[in-house]
């Protein structure tokens, strides 16, 4: 039987939720103060603690610590009839699970138990993740064989002055791939100048990369040095390279042939001795056959090419990329969280993660942000995470003769279709929210769109 304890001086409001819970099978405690309500507690290690704000002596507010600190897996709800912001920030602050005003609302309290209880229940099975102190955003995780293979490819390039193409899915890491064979090179004393090329329309990505001379174009009204002067003896990384226009492809052709360009507006050629290292989320070779990328581009940027594996295919990286993560984010936004209960890594190993690495770095860091204690439970990941096994559980248990998969299960396609759609919705279809939590570009975003036929409902 679950145990509540009810802490509140109004003792009508306290024998009325006593009777509505006792009336669902729960075990029910009353106080009237604070210290009462710490003695009660001791005695009888509550499931749930609801505890009002206003009362005499020391407020509910001022014993809030006292409670965490006696039963800090304790989930506690507050309960106030003040309606002010303050209250409830410092309550969240303290360590408060949930906030509810009087009068009560039964079905918001009742809902409130039961994800307390759900969240209390999560926690018993929890693990501990040890989270990597390791603050530098550079470096990479993985244990995987796949993973391997990229580490050892970047050691034999690294020292090699020929041009890399990383290729893989938004969200691998191919911008810190390119970062550690730049920092494993002798280059590594010089910059690192990173281009997103389907970032800026055509005439300004130009400008960008290549520089301007003053009155080049309206608003040009100084000499602007481009990213491949900047990068001059270090390394210039060229991400989303399928973007690039025809235009662009054929100066980008000079600068690898020639080893020169020609900023904006000049009749004069500058020299260029960066390293270039390009990335694409898209089938570079696709695009060659239909006419809508340089082949002799693509065999001059494809000298040597990493392929970043995504995270679905590595399960075995997700430990460990948590911890990393965690520590990192722990770092960042000054918090300590230590656990994840056994229900979030099963779902964080089951789920098929779209975004790859920069999805589950988003997921952490929400999740932390929004962590009353110190562990992620289910109920701080996205629902379609959390959900994840208890939809699976049925169809995996519907196998045919072969023992394959029953066909209803969905393909990656599908899933990515459902997920793609679910988060527009959730963002009002607002593209660049919805490109910032996919962990994608606006072009991925489009191309995603149109072959799944997602449209915005009229």
């Amino acid at each position: 039987m679950k145990k509540i304890l009810i802490i509140d001086d109004d003792v009508a409001s306290c024998r009325t939720l006593q009777l509505h819970f006792l009336s669902q099978d729960y075990a029910v405690e009353m106080a009237h103060n604070v210290d009462d309500g710490l003695a009660v507690a001791n005695d009888l290690q509550p499931n749930v603690i609801i505890l009002d704000i206003k009362m005499p002596g020391r407020s509910g507010l001022e014993g809030l610590p006292d409670f965490k600190n006696n039963h800090p897996d304790t989930p506690i709800i507050m309960i106030t009839a003040f309606h002010d912001m303050d209250s409830t920030i410092e309550a969240m602050q303290r360590g408060a699970t949930e906030y509810i005003h009087k009068p009560i609302d039964i079905d918001e309290l009742d809902d409130a138990v039961n994800n307390a209880l759900n969240r209390s229940e999560a926690m018993k099975n929890d693990l501990e993740i040890a989270p990597n102190d390791q603050t530098d955003k550079s470096s990479m995780v993985g244990r995987s064989r796949m993973m391997k293979e990229v580490f050892k490819t970047i050691g034999l390039v690294a020292s090699q002055p020929v041009t890399v193409l990383i290729t893989g899915e938004s969200g691998t890491g191919k911008e810190l791939t390119a970062r550690a064979i730049h920092n494993a090179s002798d280059r590594s004393n010089g910059p690192f100048v990173a281009i997103n090329c389907a970032a800026l329309v055509e005439t300004l990505l130009e400008s960008d990369m290549f520089g301007h001379e003053k009155g080049a174009f309206t608003g040009a009204v100084n000499r602007q040095a481009g990213k491949f002067e900047l990068a001059n003896d270090g390394t210039i990384f060229l991400d989303e390279l399928g973007e690039l226009s025809q235009t662009i492809q054929a100066k980008l052709l000079r600068v690898l042939q020639e080893k020169e360009f020609t900023p904006v507006g000049s009749s004069h050629s500058k020299k260029t001795s960066a390293r270039i290292i390009a990335a694409t989320n898209v089938n570079l070779e696709e695009k060659v056959k239909k006419g809508k990328f340089r082949e002799d581009l693509y065999y001059r940027l494809r000298v040597v090419t990493i392929e970043m594996p995504p995270l679905r295919e590595r399960a075995i990286d997700i430990m460990p990329l948590v911890q990393v993560l965690l520590g990192r984010i722990n770092k960042e936004l000054k918090r300590n969280i230590s656990r994840l209960s056994q229900d979030t890594m099963t779902a964080f190993m089951a789920y098929d993660w779209p975004g790859n690495v920069r999805e589950l770095n988003n997921i952490l860091m929400k999740a932390v942000a929004l962590c009353p204690g110190d562990i992620i439970t289910p109920d701080l990941i996205p629902e379609e995470i959390a959900h994840i096994i208890q939809q699976q559980q049925p169809q995996t248990t519907q196998n045919d003769s072969t023992g394959e998969a029953s066909s209803h299960l969905l393909s990656l396609n599908e899933m990515e279709k459902q997920h793609v759609t679910r988060v527009l919705n959730e963002t009002g279809w607002h593209k660049g929210k919805t490109c910032e939590i996919l962990g994608t570009s606006r072009p991925r975003l489009r191309r995603m769109m149109e072959n799944y036929n997602i449209q915005k409902p009229s």
